[in-house]
């Protein structure tokens, strides 16, 4: 009888804390859940067109402005080949007016207006900077442009990589989901055998505990998947809402040898081509120091003219009085900076030297990017070990939890089992999830570092499709 009314009394409070705890719970959900509430204005992305949408980003648009502020500066240096064109008044018009009074002679007076007009034309034949100008204003806009696509090239990774992201964590939401439910139905089976007398107040314990990380993690994965959205809103240059497909899947396959690989990107490297751009801007800037001691030979034709109407240094002046004359000089005209001290040659040495210098950045960059080529092609290759190991590990967890809650309903298996192999299953889909985004990543940087489009078939050395059930081809089409 003592035992009868022990029971409830100690039932009572456990009760309560298992209400409390999903009170709780479903205040937290609510209130998480309208935290991430969006506004309307919803634009849908899909991964193709990331590519076209991440020009919209305002630092490729600064980058593009470079471009045109190079390309001008290159038309400037070009025009220095023909000739120009000056135009000079002196007064236009010009008044003069005055008197010149002498004791011995009569007084002089001058009222006058005039206009002296000017044209003069200079043609540069032999302008030894001109061609070192020119060659550098070259390869400083095809450096802007370079820059433009590295640049370009870099965000779509960056939004691709912040798109993956995003559909993982929306991924790992419903792994969590997944779990929780799991943890809601042992919480249940507990509360069940304890009601009825074969499970204990420990096991409840044990599963109202895993329900409240579970609870927990799913915010915690909700939060990050808010984050992951800004984030891509932010690359993007969407102001407002958008969708997107939340199907996480293989974007493509990678069908090249890592010797392709590596020759592919380091051909087509951008910024290897911008290095040998700028040793040759170096050069170019030396070979103008030595062109500063070489003569300059140039034409110029020079016409000038004067217009006057009235008098000047007359007795009598005579308004009506007008006249005019012009002269035309054309000359062939040198100069020639003969010795300066050493200056120029000293800073041709010194470019020589900063060319030299460009060398060695060259050789570095080639040795770090055939790191990151053959690492990217490494690390897809152990992904795709990954995914598959991952999919067998989780038909493997879900067995083993569907054995071990059979064991724990007939009484030969405890809780604590039960809930181990939960964490297994919820691991191993976590696994999938991972393998899947890092493989995703691999494609992305190996499409970037060597310029070669990833491919929608799976195929062998020979260009025929791989049959074999255990591999990657075969996962998702």
């Amino acid at each position: 009888m003592l035992r009868r009314v022990i029971n409830p009394i100690l039932l009572l409070p456990l009760a309560l804390s298992i209400n409390s705890v999903n009170v709780l719970s479903s205040e937290t959900k609510n209130y998480i859940d309208n935290v991430l509430e969006e506004k309307p204005n919803i634009t849908f992305i899909k991964y193709k067109e990331i590519e076209k949408i991440v020009l919209n980003n305002q630092e490729l648009k600064s980058l593009q402005n470079l471009v045109a502020s190079a390309s001008f500066n290159l038309s400037s240096q070009i025009a220095k080949r023909y000739p120009s064109l000056d135009f000079q008044a002196n007064g236009l018009p010009k008044y003069v007016a005055g008197k010149k009074y002498n004791s011995k002679s009569p007084t002089l007076k001058t009222s006058q207006l005039s206009a002296n007009p000017s044209l003069n034309i200079k043609w540069d034949i032999i302008a030894p900077l001109r061609g070192s100008e020119i060659n550098i204003a070259k390869a400083n806009y095809k450096i802007a442009e370079n820059n433009y696509e590295i640049k370009k090239k870099d965000l779509i990774q960056e939004a691709r990589m912040r798109y993956h992201k995003y559909q993982k964590s929306y991924q790992d939401i419903q792994n969590k989901k997944f779990t929780l439910d799991l943890s809601i139905t042992s919480l249940k089976n507990a509360k069940a055998k304890l009601d009825a007398g074969i499970g204990t107040k420990f096991e409840l314990l044990e599963a109202e505990a895993q329900l409240s990380r579970d609870k927990q993690s799913l915010n915690e994965k909700k939060i990050e998947h808010k984050i992951n959205k800004i984030s891509l809103k932010e690359i993007l240059n969407i102001k407002g809402d958008f969708e997107s497909n939340n199907e996480q899947k293989l974007i493509g396959f990678w069908n090249h040898s890592l010797n392709k690989n590596i020759n592919d990107g380091l051909e087509k490297n951008l910024s290897l081509k911008n290095l040998l751009l700028q040793k040759s801007i170096k050069n170019s800037q030396a070979n103008s120091f030595l062109a500063q001691n070489k003569p300059n030979i140039f034409i110029s034709n020079t016409l000038s003219s004067t217009f006057t109407k009235g008098d000047a240094l007359s007795e009598v002046i005579d308004s009506e009085e007008s006249g005019s004359n012009y002269t035309n000089t054309i000359s062939l005209n040198f100069a020639w900076n003969i010795f300066d001290g050493g200056q120029n040659k000293n800073s041709y040495k010194s470019k020589l030297a900063d060319a030299e210098a460009e060398k060695y950045a060259y050789e570095n960059l080639k040795n770090v990017l055939t790191t990151s080529i053959s690492k990217a092609y490494l690390n897809l290759k152990l992904n795709e070990e990954k995914i598959i190991s991952s999919l067998k590990e989780i038909e493997s967890s879900k067995e083993s939890v569907r054995l071990s809650r059979l064991r724990y309903d007939v009484g030969i298996s405890t809780l604590k089992d039960v809930l181990v192999r939960q964490n297994e299953l919820s691991n191993a889909k976590s696994k999938n999830i991972n393998a899947i985004y890092n493989y995703n990543l691999n494609l992305d940087e190996l499409e970037r570092l060597t310029f070669i489009d990833l491919s929608k078939n799976c195929l062998d050395s020979n260009d025929s499709k791989i049959k074999d059930t255990d591999s990657i081809c075969n996962i998702q089409g």
